[in-house]
Parts: C-alpha cells; sequence; structure tokens
C-alpha cells in the first residue's frame, strides 16, 4: 500500500513539475511581461512555466525605455517545453528617440562646418590635466580694462559649467587700472566646443568702493579677438 502511495505522489510531482523559458531580447535590458504580469525586469533571463500552461496561449510583451514594446505570442506542448525554448524578441527605436538622435546629428553636423572654428579643431579634446592640446589654448587676444576712478585693482577667475574638462579657478590678481595687454587666457582643457560654457569673472575694486563684477563669455570673447570693460564705481556709504 506504501509503494502506491508513493508512486501516485511520484507522478502529481512529475505531472506539477515547472518549466523553464528562456528570454532574450535586441537590445537587452527589457522589461518582459506575461499575460500582463511582469516576469522579469530584465533580459536576458530565464523564468520557469507552470505545467498548467502547457498547450495554451503565452503572450509575452517585451518593453523598454526608449524603444516600441514588442509582443510575441506562443503556445508549447511538453516536447518543446522540455527543450527551454527561447522567447526572442528585436526592438526597435521610438519615433520620439529617432527624432531626438537625429536632431543631435544635425547639430553636431553644424557644429562640426562652423566656418568660425580653424580646420581640425572642431572635434579637439583634451581633458583640464592634458593641456596644451588646442589652438584655442593659446588664442591671442587683446586685454583692455579702465575704471573711474583709477588706479583699481583688477583680478579674474575662471567659472566652467564643464569642470571635468576645464577647471573652475581662484582669483587671480592682474595690475591696476587701465590694464591694457595682449596675451592668450591659458585656460587648460579649452575647447571650441566648451569654450561656449566657460566664463571669466573680471572683478575690480577699490578702498572706499564698492566692488564690481563683470562676466565674459569666453567664446564670444575670442570670436571677437577682445575682452575688454569700463567700471565706474560707486563710493561706499559713510
Amino acid at each position: 500500500m506504501l509503494s502506491v502511495l508513493l508512486i501516485f505522489f511520484a507522478t502529481i510531482t512529475a505531472n506539477a513539475k515547472d518549466y523553464e523559458v528562456s528570454l532574450v531580447s535586441e537590445p537587452s535590458g527589457a522589461t518582459v511581461y506575461l499575460n500582463g504580469n511582469m516576469v522579469s525586469q530584465t533580459t536576458p533571463a530565464v523564468i520557469k512555466i507552470d505545467s498548467k500552461m502547457v498547450k495554451k496561449k503565452l503572450i509575452f510583451f517585451f518593453e523598454k525605455k526608449g524603444y516600441e514594446g514588442k509582443t510575441v505570442i506562443v503556445t508549447f506542448d511538453k516536447n518543446e517545453l522540455k527543450k527551454t525554448p527561447v522567447i526572442f524578441a528585436k526592438m526597435s527605436k521610438d519615433q520620439e528617440s529617432i527624432d531626438r538622435e537625429n536632431a543631435k546629428k544635425r547639430a553636431r553636423e553644424t557644429y562640426e562646418n562652423d566656418p568660425s572654428i580653424p580646420s581640425g579643431q572642431a572635434n579637439a579634446r583634451v581633458s583640464r590635466d592634458n593641456s596644451g592640446a588646442t589652438a584655442m589654448e593659446q588664442s591671442i587676444i587683446r586685454w583692455y580694462f579702465d575704471s573711474d576712478p583709477r588706479g583699481s585693482r583688477i583680478s579674474y577667475r575662471v567659472i566652467s559649467n564643464n569642470p571635468a574638462e576645464v577647471k573652475n579657478t581662484n582669483e587671480t590678481y592682474l595690475t591696476t587700472t587701465p590694464y591694457e595687454e595682449t596675451k592668450s587666457f591659458s585656460i587648460p582643457g579649452l575647447t571650441y566646443e566648451n569654450s561656449r560654457n566657460v566664463t571669466i569673472e573680471i572683478k575690480v575694486s577699490k578702498k572706499g568702493y564698492l566692488d564690481q563684477v563683470k562676466r565674459y563669455n569666453v567664446r564670444q570673447a575670442l570670436d571677437q579677438q577682445e575682452i575688454s570693460g569700463f567700471f565706474e564705481l560707486v563710493p561706499r556709504d559713510e
């Protein structure tokens, strides 16, 4: 009697076994739903299918941000499930992503064809710790600053929106007004592309007067071949 019960239990267990199904997508990293329920947060993955799903319609839906969702409908018998079938979905980028990439490509082409950028410099790349690699770093321009009253102290600093390439700096003293010199910015890591995101801050100060600050976009200053300004100082209230 015991033997019969053991055989009966083993038969039930065998019939209730789960089967494995492999989930693969191109590109990988898709979330997968089976009949509306999420079965995997990412692909590739292997999931288990209950034996009750044999010969029933299985609706797999693959979802990934930036891509159109893909539905795969299959039906498996036991023999197919024993071989660990693969559910594959090739996903296409959605129109919004395509439009965004095309816009970036057009912007890049416009930039690379900018006539104000010297030949070979549009795609020049340096790091802030590897200076001297671009012509932009050595561009010579006119510096001119004056104030009323004269004899005011002039200092400057670099402000960068991309500190990974161009470092922010502390204030550096130049001289007193009036100041005129022809020299380069000498900003390590400066390129024609990132110069739009770099600013020179000029500060003029004099005892008895309020400090004044002006900021200049580096790309604009280089295009004009000049960085200049006049500061009319305001006396401090006694």
